[in-house]
């Protein structure tokens, strides 16, 4: 097929890390001009993305952003639906397997943070080399990213099944399943493990392609998967009577599919076979991106466990309202994080070309975008939000919590446009490190302390943790926008239009 346990032929014939992977300092040269004269240059001198990837590099920005991110977020929505598909079929089975279905989503998404980054670890490293080719025929260079990320995509999958095998139980008797619902939970992640595989070398290819400019073939995936979970859960879990297990091998049986489709469409579009590469400096540079990414999405999971964790002292239809504003307020945001893959695709690009103008038109525009979002989202956050609310429960109690949240946290709607944007053009930039510091204080370390005092000490209201949450995103936001511009106003052509 696409895949090979041998490394890429060329691994002796790479410089050392310092240069290979090229500084901002030194306008993000193409430290692989060192090998470029061997004879692997010649035979890889044909790779090209074919036109129907086309550049990012040239044209209208404010095109690309819309080609790209309506596709991206129309994925994320399918994606949306997918889990919530797995989510009724386990309702069938009765309240224990939704219960474990949920604890071991929780402890799966420790894979999927993973996986979300590699995705932008592909694109991080991928992007700049088509930005280069477009520029000066330095294409041939994608090839051995594409195989180092695939590489890296299938080391992690086993190591992932190999911590699960060691954690997976400790983590779900941690997360309060009882002694009825661990088994069904196990059960599911047992599965998914198995084959998680799948998963990461799906991430993997979606990365690449983005890098590309193609966002359209994830989102097909995501879709025919979303269609194809409504035949494989009954037929799985009922028709074979699998149970949760049906459920869990469905959801591995479409990803295994969803990652064959994007590797083949991977490889015709830069007419390549792709062979998993192990190749360390190829590595080290992946995961100075991957790993920062990655903790940046736990950071996410785990700010979510102290925040549902202190909102329970107040009840459990607090918890259960806060979860379900929680949900309607990251689908309103769905648009702006398929935002995100237009700018780091975009920026990533022109940041391999040398057009920095167009990497600082970039951020701009996707600001003004991300304004016209939440011009709309935010009314209908706070207008809407009790008709929201009653679609999802007809408890009093959990509906005035949900909106409570909805209507204060539309406050923070644009500071998290503003912060995803400022995010993904950092990680296009290949400067990972400022978005992980900064997530884990706004997401675990000023929060637990600021509600930990209000809450627990001072015996504040429970609204006031939603009060302190718009007020860390938005001194976050400022702080990530003003640091994301002096990173740009550093590059030479967008300080002298800036």
């Amino acid at each position: 097929m696409y895949c090979s346990g041998h490394a890429s032929p060329d691994i002796q014939q790479l410089p050392s890390p310092q240069a290979l992977y090229e500084s901002e300092e030194n306008g993000w040269k193409d430290a692989a001009n060192h090998s470029r004269r061997g004879p692997l240059y010649y035979s890889n001198l044909a790779l090209k993305v074919t036109p129907t990837s086309p550049s990012l590099t040239s044209g209208s920005v404010l095109g690309h952003m819309i080609r790209l991110s309506i596709p991206a977020s129309m994925g994320m929505v399918f994606n949306t639906l997918y889990n919530l598909t797995d989510i009724w079929f386990a309702g069938y089975l009765g309240d224990d397997a939704l219960a474990g279905l949920s604890i071991a989503g929780s402890v799966f998404f420790l894979l999927l943070a993973i996986g979300l980054g590699i995705q932008t670890g592909a694109s991080a490293m991928i992007a700049p080399e088509v930005g280069r080719g477009a520029m000066n025929d330095g294409t041939s260079q994608i090839k051995y990213w594409v195989n180092n990320v695939s590489g890296m995509a299938i080391g992690f999958s086993v190591v992932s099944l190999l911590l699960g095998a060691l954690a997976a139980r400790p983590l779900v008797v941690l997360l309060g399943a009882e002694p009825n619902i661990e088994p069904l939970a196990m059960e599911y992640l047992w599965v998914t493990l198995a084959g998680s595989i799948g998963f990461t070398l799906s991430f993997a290819a979606a990365g690449a392609l983005m890098a590309l400019g193609d966002t359209k073939s994830n989102r097909n995936a995501l879709a025919i998967g979303f269609f194809a979970n409504f035949a494989l859960n009954p037929l799985f879990t009922f028709g074979l009577g699998l149970g949760v297990t049906g459920i869990a091998l469905a959801t591995v049986t479409i990803k295994l599919a969803t990652a064959f489709y994007l590797l083949r469409v991977l490889a015709i579009r830069l007419n390549i076979r792709i062979r998993p590469a192990f190749d360390w400096p190829r590595w080290q540079a992946l995961l100075k991106q991957v790993l920062p990414a990655s903790f940046n999405t736990l950071t996410i999971v785990l700010g979510g466990f102290i925040t549902v964790a202190l909102i329970g002292q107040f009840g459990s239809d607090h918890v259960a309202g806060y979860t379900v504003g929680l949900r309607l307020e990251q689908l309103l945001l769905l648009p702006a994080l398929g935002l995100n893959s237009a700018v780091m695709a975009i920026a990533g690009q022109n940041m391999g070309a040398g057009n920095y103008s167009r990497v600082n038109e970039t951020y701009q525009k996707s600001l003004l975008i991300g304004l016209a979002m939440a011009i709309l989202s935010i009314p209908v956050m706070y207008f809407l939000s009790p008709l929201m609310m009653g679609v999802f429960t007809d408890a009093e109690a959990i509906q005035r919590t949900g909106i409570t949240y909805l209507r204060i946290d539309a406050l923070a709607f644009y500071a998290y446009v503003v912060l995803f944007q400022s995010v993904a053009l950092l990680q296009a930039m290949r400067k990972p490190m400022f978005p992980m510091y900064l997530g884990i204080a706004r997401q675990l370390v000023i929060p637990a302390m600021i509600n930990y005092v209000l809450i627990v000490l001072w015996d504040y209201p429970m609204v006031s943790m939603f009060y302190t949450i718009v007020i860390v995103v938005m001194v976050s936001a400022v702080i990530a926008h003003f640091y994301t511009r002096r990173e740009i106003s550093r590059l030479p052509q967008a300080a002298a239009v800036d």
